[in-house]
């Protein structure tokens, strides 16, 4: 029996026992779901009180509050490194849970994500490398691995609910990180030859069902055929109905729109939550409201910039391990990217990196921080990147770093919040172009915010207004998380970059 897809879940999901939608669908129960299900099913209805009682009987929780008492630092760096073993897990043994086990330790985010999740992990490795933790970065990227031969994809994260689903692909930026740091100088091409194969698998996914477009049948899943012939890819979720980890929000929402667009619905907000970007002005055709999500017919330029890198990253490791014809084949995958999103997703009058509509021909006017990623991937000219570094420190710099849209709304992904992930992808371009001295005004701006919200909080958190950073950040499905793996990781790495200018 499919938990997510039974009376019971619908009935504890609907009845709001829990602020919390993703609280229930992480649930254990105490014997099975089968049983669980099964002895609902004997008693049902409940209500109120009752169904309480019942779920209290039949599943446990875990807590997931960190409590920062226990931590017992004074300052940011020590925060950090003293929070590593509180966000790390061993390896699952398989439970009557959501949990997809995996055969590797792993680092969570923290707060109410207490799984692995895909792109979080890669920001998570920068801070795990500066301590010299290789080791914990190969077990995560193990376990995508392994999750990847499992479940046809890198999922979301480790939860069965996530499997129909990936998210922005770094997959390519660990097996670098790790390869660089433990297997290069020691010539294990064994290793390397492993992980290019996982990558070709991804890359794979990525492009599944490109050789059946045509000009009559332009997009399928998360590929679609540009105009001029050209394959760029889009977010996508196979699944078209409400989440189970947000299902009464999903429900309540959807019952504003007719029968009939519910389910382009759902994949649209699945498709957003694909991205990483869950939620914001770039997916939304008002640009505000929720109900105008329209996330398959956006061809991002971060995603494009990111399977660009992979493409690129496996020609040279196909060079590395003298596989020329792959080599060739993946040099002219790249190639053929980077001209397609020059030509699509460079806007010549803003002079600055856009999103695409691919439904309605048009480029799109919300400015944002995926902007940034040509430039981390170096697939940026240097007049287009010298643009888009005008532009960030003109509009995007604000007090407490960096603004991760021009537009503010309700939408978590929007102005006046900043992410760690997108600070990094901004710095590390700048620094690739020979902007440094930006890059260090945008680190000193965000390490500034930090040490003055954690005098207050004593802790680390997954987003911060960067517009107005004494005030709490907000938006989003659920409260500001504690933690947070990607902030201590971006964190802990401009630390060691602001050190090594001072040296």
């Amino acid at each position: 029996m499919n938990f997510v897809n039974s009376q019971l879940f619908l009935d504890v999901q609907l009845a709001g026992l829990f602020a919390d939608s993703k609280t229930f669908a992480d649930a254990e129960a105490k014997h099975s779901w089968q049983h669980a299900c099964a002895l609902y099913l004997a008693k049902a209805p409940l209500q109120g009180a009752d169904l309480a009682q019942f779920v209290a009987e039949e599943f446990t929780f875990k807590c997931a509050e960190l409590p920062n008492q226990q931590l017992n630092t004074t300052s940011v760096k020590d925060y950090i490194e003293s929070l590593w073993p509180h966000l790390h897990r061993p390896a699952d043994n398989a439970k009557s849970s959501s949990l997809l086990p995996l055969q590797h330790s792993y680092i969570v985010p923290g707060g109410r994500f207490q799984e692995i999740y895909y792109w979080d992990s890669y920001f998570t490795s920068l801070g795990l490398e500066d301590m010299g933790d290789i080791d914990s970065i190969e077990d995560m990227l193990m376990n995508f691995i392994d999750l990847q031969n499992r479940n046809g994809c890198i999922p979301n994260g480790n939860r069965s609910y996530y499997s129909s689903r990936s998210q922005p692909p770094i997959l390519a930026l660990m097996v670098d990180l790790v390869w660089q740091a433990k297997y290069r100088n020691k010539a294990d091409f064994d290793w390397l030859a492993q992980c290019a194969n996982a990558l070709e698998q991804e890359h794979r996914f990525w492009m599944q069902g490109h050789d059946e477009l045509n000009p009559d049948n332009t997009s399928h899943r998360r590929i679609v055929r540009m105009a001029n012939g050209a394959l760029l890819n889009r977010y996508w979720d196979d699944e078209a109905t409400a989440r189970p980890e947000s299902l009464r929000e999903d429900l309540h929402d959807s019952a504003l729109l007719a029968q009939a667009q519910r389910e382009q619905y759902f994949r649209n907000i699945r498709a957003a939550c694909e991205s990483g970007w869950d939620f914001s002005s770039r997916w939304l055709a008002d640009g505000t409201t929720l109900l105008s999500i329209q996330t398959t017919d956006i061809i991002p330029i971060d995603l494009n910039c990111l399977l660009y890198q992979l493409e690129y990253q496996l020609a040279e490791y196909f060079a590395v391990l003298k596989r020329p014809e792959k080599q060739s084949y993946f040099n002219q995958l790249a190639a053929s990217r980077n001209k397609a999103i020059n030509h699509y997703l460079w806007h010549n009058e803003l002079n600055f990196f856009v999103d695409y509509n691919h439904k309605l021909g048009l480029q799109s006017e919300v400015l944002s921080l995926a902007g940034v990623v040509p430039l981390f991937v170096q697939l940026a000219t240097h007049q287009q990147a010298l643009h888009v570094n005008r532009k960030i420190m003109a509009e995007f710099l604000k007090p407490g770093g960096l603004v991760t849209t021009l537009n503010k709304t309700a939408q978590q992904w929007d102005s006046p919040n900043g992410w760690a992930p997108l600070q990094w992808f901004a710095v590390q371009g700048f620094n690739y172009y020979g902007f440094n001295a930006d890059a260090q005004t945008i680190i000193a701006r965000w390490l500034t915010m930090i040490e003055a919200n954690f005098a207050t909080d004593h802790c680390l958190l997954e987003k911060y207004n960067v517009c107005d950073p004494a005030h709490r950040a907000g938006g989003g499905e659920y409260k500001v998380q504690q933690g947070f793996g990607w902030t201590n990781g971006v964190t802990a790495r401009f630390y060691k970059l602001t050190e090594q200018i001072n040296a």
